[in-house]
């Protein structure tokens, strides 16, 4: 199951090596993130990417910031602002080591500044046509995901959403309220939806 980011890492992992994957699930994620489409675009991201690298690797020496309890929540839900308080707290007790004086952050930045886009869209579509696996793609209505929204994302979603479902003989898609992070802010409203979809075959093949 991949949400967001880690998304494109399964939907990948499962055009490449489509025979090891039976199901997967895609929360606030279409599997791939394409290419921007105009050059200039594209010239920009891997700019940002390789600045933001070298940004990183100058800094790597120095401490991380130590942060009370309170702070790293409060620095969290800045930087998400569709997290709720409780789903904040959360994500520090995985997200966060316990230090003297109070939390540091485990995060690796390079995962958010890695070379995400480095397939067309006609590329992406290509290669979901090698996914076996039954796919359970579960969008929030206010995510970042959505069709009519004006983002950097708008531009793929309507044609993979369409190669999902026109190429893959099992595709569900669910679209739920919340935002992106529904699973997180309400998990029961994901969780229906995800345990009905790996129970299916469980059940048929039960009878037989």
């Amino acid at each position: 199951m991949g949400h967001s980011l880690g998304g494109t890492v399964a939907g990948m992992f499962s055009c490449i090596f489509p025979e090891m994957v039976d199901k997967l699930i895609l929360v606030e994620s279409y599997g791939f993130f394409p290419a921007p489409q105009e050059s200039d675009a594209w010239l920009n991201s891997k700019r940002k990417v390789i600045e933001s690298l070298l940004s990183l690797e100058e800094n790597k020496h120095q401490p991380p910031k130590v942060r009370s309890p309170q702070e790293a929540l409060q620095r969290l839900l800045q930087a998400n602002s569709h997290l709720t308080e409780e789903s904040g707290r959360i994500l520090l007790q995985r997200g966060a080591t316990e230090v003297p004086g109070g939390l540091v952050f485990n995060r690796d930045m390079r995962a958010l500044t890695h070379n995400q886009d480095s397939l067309t869209l006609e590329q992406c579509v290509s290669c979901l046509n090698k996914i076996q696996a039954s796919v359970l793609m579960i969008i929030a209505q206010d995510g970042i995901f959505n069709p009519e929204a004006e983002n950097a994302s708008r531009y793929f979603v309507k044609p993979l959403r369409e190669a999902f479902q026109s190429n893959l003989k099992h595709f569900q898609l669910a679209e739920v309220m919340g935002n992106h992070f529904v699973h997180l802010n309400e998990p029961e409203v994901v969780a229906e939806l995800i345990n009905i979809f790996l129970k299916r075959d469980q059940s048929s093949k039960a009878r037989l």
